[in-house]
């Protein structure tokens, strides 16, 4: 029974002894942190760099089809070569100079024009001030044993048609050539129709006794039933009606291209 009495004071007791331990262990904790020496506070990190982006490429610049001749400019025979010819701004038959460019090598161009042999490039500076570039995209394609004549436009044909050609013996050269003037056909006779697209290439077979100079063109014909035959000194001849088409649609300068 005296047990019984004493047990709430022993409880009372161990729970007193409890408290005055916790609390001395917290003094301690607290003296010990008032004693410590201040922590310096963590600098934050360094942002990291904005991502690098790469430059934007520059665009190349479009590859000119036509070289227009403002003033005299010098030919050579290859890119910064020796000065073959000079060639000023009206062609021969007094019309506007325009050369169609067929290759490219850094600055130089490589052009299409009368005063070189069938198949050859004359070069010129693409800086030379003398020279206005441009593009085109017109371009003539004629077929010698079909007998034909496309022209298109951007690669896609917008007209076809039937055209004489050379004479055995007298045949039309193959190869890329270029328009080089738009004439009337009166100036130089009946036999070339109402008109005459003098072309950059040379005819090396001409007939015997041929006086009509040996200059390539697209002309008209007084003659039309020759049309679609092998009937000429070497130029492609069509109907009239026809090349008063082209020569409304074709620019100096387009790209003739034939095969047999």
């Amino acid at each position: 029974m005296a047990f019984r009495s004493a047990l709430p004071v022993l409880l009372l007791a161990a729970l007193a002894a409890a408290f005055v331990l916790s609390y001395s262990a917290l003094s301690a904790a607290s003296a010990r942190e008032a004693d410590a020496p201040p922590v310096a506070p963590v600098a934050p990190l360094p942002a990291p760099p904005p991502p690098v982006l790469p430059a934007p490429k520059a665009k190349p610049k479009p590859r000119p089809d036509v070289a227009v001749v403002r003033r005299p400019v010098p030919l050579r025979a290859r890119p910064n070569g020796r000065v073959i010819a000079r060639v000023q701004a009206q062609t021969e038959f007094g019309g506007r100079r325009v050369m169609s460019v067929a290759a490219r090598r850094g600055p130089w161009l490589g052009v299409v024009t009368p005063e070189l042999a069938n198949g050859q490039l004359a070069w010129v500076n693409a800086r030379n001030r003398g020279l206005d570039l441009r593009r085109t995209a017109y371009s003539l394609h004629a077929d010698l044993s079909g007998r034909w004549l496309e022209l298109r436009r951007g690669g896609r044909r917008i007209r076809r048609i039937t055209v004489a050609v050379g004479r055995p013996g007298s045949e039309t050269p193959t190869g890329r050539f270029a328009v080089t003037d738009k004439l009337p056909g009166s100036s130089f006779g009946p036999y070339y129709g109402c008109c005459v697209l003098a072309l950059s290439g040379h005819q090396p077979k001409l007939p015997a006794g041929w006086r009509g100079g040996n200059r390539l063109a697209i002309h008209g014909t007084d003659s039309p039933g020759t049309i679609g035959a092998a009937a000429s000194a070497g130029c492609l001849r069509a109907a009239d009606a026809d090349l008063q088409v082209l020569m409304r649609r074709v620019p100096l300068g387009t790209p003739v291209f034939i095969r047999d």
